[in-house]
């Protein structure tokens, strides 16, 4: 199984920021389970390929869609992207 998920922001540092802020989350992963978070001006692309349960892969996809959520709440919280 596949995904690409592709998130667009209306500025170059937010895009930048929550890619870094989701980044380390795709070191350690399961086996058979690799992803990717690359960011291109102003989106923020991320591949995942998994080979293993379908219920794993849902959970890897909503799991990465919660912290970049976060980090895009902390961030405009902080005052720093309005």
């Amino acid at each position: 199984m596949e995904a690409e998920i592709k998130l667009g922001y209306d500025d170059v540092r937010l895009a930048n920021a929550v890619a870094k802020a989701i980044s380390p989350d795709n070191v350690k992963t399961p086996k058979g389970l690799s992803i990717t978070t690359t960011r291109h001006t102003k989106r923020v692309m991320t591949r995942i390929e998994y080979d293993g349960k379908l219920a794993t892969f849902i959970a890897t996809i909503d799991d990465l869609l919660f912290c970049a959520s976060t980090a895009e709440k902390a961030l405009q919280t902080a005052g720093r992207f309005e």
